[in-house]
């Protein structure tokens, strides 16, 4: 399909999925916002990329840092075609521990608000261009909770919601909200999970998916097509049998919140 402008603004972009997402769209020619609190992976992805780029070294729970970047590319490269709220962070926790609150909050921050901040900077400009893609990464674990992962399964299936909410309200205006729910991606966030991981996608081949997904303006996509199906099974197993069969599954492995 026919773009209205060649540039990207993509969040977490210094490692897994957002650097898969800056080289695949590198790779079209695309000027790229990078985004990401690792200034020196943003830099060394930066460099390696044959496009020009902005690089901003921002935590996406600095709200005015977040608008300062957005306002900067807006006013260097003009306004995207697609904006990417992709930052997200993970950790394993439990209610019962009292440290864990601040788990709780640092994940459910970056992965619902860190989509927020980065959105709302576009809007307008998107808006008064008439086009452009607003694109969420939500994930499979939104679809029902699963144990000792309440804040991140909470987080998505929040995100997947919001970024609904987000598409009615701007139906009409030629921006498209799109949400994408990734599966098993080979990426650090998956690295310490003790347990099976079916269909897992190489993060440069999930790139390529996402961007067939996002070219195609669908509102809403699993990848891979496989744990679209595992997800509608999930959707709908009662609560008893659901409760059953995961209650003894594996759990991620509790940890800190980052930069708190």
């Amino acid at each position: 399909m026919a773009h209205c402008a060649r540039s990207a603004f993509i969040t977490g972009a210094s490692d897994g999925i957002g650097a898969a997402l800056a080289r695949a769209y590198a790779a079209r020619g695309w000027r790229l916002g990078l985004l990401a609190r690792r200034s020196d992976r943003l830099a060394q992805l930066a460099s390696s990329l044959p496009v020009a780029c902005e690089v901003y070294a921002v935590d996406v729970r600095d709200a005015t840092a977040v608008r300062d970047a957005a306002g900067h590319f807006l006013a260097t490269a003009g306004t995207p075609d697609v904006v990417i709220a992709n930052a997200g962070v993970s950790a394993g926790n439990l209610t019962a521990i009292a440290a864990d609150v601040d788990t709780c909050e640092w994940i459910l921050d970056v992965n619902l608000m860190g989509a927020v901040r980065t959105f709302q900077p576009f809007i307008a400009s998107m808006q008064a261009r008439g086009c452009g893609a607003l694109v969420g990464m939500a994930s499979v674990a939104g679809v029902r909770g699963l144990p000792g992962a309440g804040a991140y399964c909470a987080s998505k299936a929040a995100l997947i919601a919001y970024l609904e909410s987000l598409r009615v309200e701007l139906r009409g205006t030629g921006l498209d909200v799109i949400t994408l729910l990734p599966g098993y991606i080979d990426t650090a966030m998956t690295a310490g999970n003790p347990y099976r991981m079916p269909f897992m996608l190489d993060a440069d081949e999930a790139a390529r998916r996402f961007l067939r997904v996002i070219d195609a303006r669908r509102p809403h996509a699993v990848v891979p097509w496989q744990m679209g199906v595992v997800a509608r099974i999930m959707k709908f197993l009662p609560s008893g049998l659901h409760d059953w069969a995961f209650a003894r599954a594996g759990r991620k492995p509790r940890r800190p919140p980052e930069g708190m």
